[in-house]
Formats: C-alpha cells, structure tokens, sequence
C-alpha cells in the first residue's frame, strides 16, 4: 500500500526534506497564497543557506521576513522585494544575494523547469542589466534574451483545498505563483485549508494534478494578513 501524502503538521511535512544549502521555490503574491504554517515550520528547523526562489520577500515579521530575520536566506529570486525593510538591509550590506527577475519572466522560469525546458528566449530585459552577460538572438528582426529555467529541491506551496491524492484547487489570486512553484519542486508540500476524499473534487475544477504533489498538510485557519490597509471614509459621511 502506497504511503498517504497527508502528514499531521507542518514539522512532520518538512522532516527529512529540507537540509542546509537548499534551493526552494515558496509560492504566493505578496502576502495572499503564502504556505504560512510551512513558513514557520521552515524556520524552526533551523536549516541555513537557502536559496528562495519566491515572486517576494514577504514583510517583516511575516512569510519570507520571518527567514530573513532569522539569516537563513543566503540568496532571493525574486521579482519584488519593497516591502521588506530587514531585506533592504541585508541587501545594502552586502550580507544577502539578490537575483532580481521580472515578474513574467519569473514566473515562465519555473513553468518551463518543471516542463522540462531547459531556457527560452523572451524579449523581457533585452537592453537592461537584466540581460548583462547573458546570451541574445534574433528572431523576425527582433532582440530576445536567453533565460535559463529554475528548478527547487523543494518547492512550498498553499492552496484551498486538496484531496488525499494531491490534485488541488487554488483561490483566485494564489493560483498566480503556487502552480508554478509546485511544477519546479523534485519534492513539492502543499498547505491547505480543506482536504477532502480522493474523487469527490469534479475534474474539472482541478488546477493541478497530484501528480506533482508528495505531502499535504492542513492549515484550516491561516492568518492571511494584508500587506496594506487602506481606508477611506464613505462619501456619505
């Protein structure tokens, strides 16, 4: 009988699969879709000298921030990195490694490794220092710049719900990053806030099959802050 995929607690997940010197692809935009309770079962591990491959830094105090506060992020790349003043810090020192990456192209890194595309050609950069030292051709007379795609030895991810097997549905703005980051992962955990019997999810409601998940873990109650809360008073009033 094969192992079941869902483990008690985030701790349990992460046991035996995360060691020092890692590459880690986090899903998530922004604050909304981060894998929280993976997060901050990532930094009571311990482990050091990550390299996180996530569209952002988190804030501080919260998502990646709480990695950063604790040093154990050697390396980011990343595509948006402003609202994190611990990351700002680090960086400026000269103590963090930056590989700064437009969204898109960041994005399409991680699809085409775990498609198995080695690198593509995207005229996003071309003429930028995003494209310093990198290889370019053209194609119908215009300059494209060689990416070369990323993969993860673990990839952590969050969606809505799971069932047993792994095939997973994602709310709204989540499914941005999440699938991609799952895809790049050699072993990807996903947290969830329902998981429910393999067969009751209608096909056609799935965005990503269990196929490319190995561990689930429930997180019914996540905190899911917002990065800023504007307000404005009624027009009313």
């Amino acid at each position: 009988m094969s192992q079941s995929k869902v483990y008690s607690s985030a701790e349990a997940a992460l046991k035996d699969v995360v060691s020092n010197g890692q590459t880690l692809a986090i899903g998530g935009f922004g604050l909304c879709g981060i894998p929280e309770a993976l997060i901050e079962a990532l930094r009571d591990s311990g482990v050091k000298d990550l390299t996180c491959i996530s569209n952002n830094a988190g804030v501080d105090g919260f998502g990646l921030g709480l990695l950063l506060q604790t040093r154990q992020i050697k390396k980011m790349i990343s595509s948006y990195v402003g609202e994190n003043k611990e990351f700002e810090r680090q960086y400026l020192a000269g103590e963090l490694e930056v590989e700064l990456t437009p969204q898109g192209t960041l994005a399409e890194k991680l699809r085409s490794g775990g498609a198995g595309i080695p690198a593509f050609y995207t005229a996003t950069g071309v003429g930028t220092l995003v494209a310093e030292g990198k290889e370019t051709r053209d194609f119908d007379g215009r300059t494209y710049v060689l990416e070369h795609s990323l993969r993860a030895d673990v990839a952590l991810i969050k969606a809505q719900k799971a069932d047993k097997s792994g095939n997973l549905i994602f709310n709204k703005t989540a499914r941005n990053f999440n699938p991609d980051c799952a895809m790049a992962g050699k072993i990807t955990i996903v947290e969830v806030e329902e998981i429910v019997e393999t067969g009751t999810l209608d096909p056609d409601e799935i965005h990503l099959p269990g196929i490319f998940v190995q561990r689930i873990v429930l997180n019914s109650n996540p905190e899911k802050r917002i990065e800023k809360t504007t307000t404005k008073v009624p027009e009313s009033l």
